[in-house]
């Protein structure tokens, strides 16, 4: 009798590893919205920009996973696992570095941190603030374990690169 290997079932290395930060990508962004658009949680300038790698890690994984699928070459799964990867460790590292502002550790971008800036003539400033609704960087709008938003971020990207990492490193060894 012989053994059958975790990956026998469900495909190669390249294809859990896409499927799983797919998945975890997708719960994330989906989380993001439901904070911003239910909870009625107003993101940052910052926590808009940690997205942008979510918004490219869904389609990739999902193009990645389907490739897998498709018996594409080991190089090009290895190729799109190492984007998936990098994307996913700069935004974990963007993320440390936005929860090191909200902390105070560190002064953030003069945009969206410190106080506000001009708020135009008194005779506009009561419209201005009816229709204004400033969400600093350097605020912590909710967190949960002593953790914030961009904690977690930090946090849910680096596990997104170590998954595509292993992906990467099981498929060099399987070729």
């Amino acid at each position: 009798m012989t053994a059958v290997s975790p990956m026998g079932r469900t495909g190669s290395p390249a294809l859990v590893a896409a499927l799983a930060v797919l998945v975890i990508a997708a719960a994330t962004i989906a989380g993001a919205w439901y904070f911003q658009l239910v909870l009625g949680l107003q993101p940052c300038p910052m926590c808009l920009e940690q997205r942008y790698a979510y918004y490219l890690a869904i389609p990739l994984a999902a193009l990645t996973a389907l490739a897998a699928g498709l018996h594409a070459p080991r190089g090009l799964l290895i190729c799109g696992l190492v984007i998936l990867a990098l994307a996913a460790l700069g935004n974990a590292v963007f993320g440390a570095y936005h929860a090191g502002v909200e902390w105070k550790f560190w002064p953030g971008p003069s945009d969206c941190t410190g106080p506000v800036g001009n708020l135009g003539n008194a005779g506009t400033l009561l419209d201005r603030l009816d229709s204004v609704k400033v969400v600093m960087c350097d605020e912590i709008q909710w967190s949960f374990l002593g953790i914030s938003l961009a904690g977690y971020n930090a946090l849910i990207s680096l596990l997104m690169a170590a998954i595509a990492v292993w992906g990467v490193g099981r498929s060099v060894r399987q070729g």
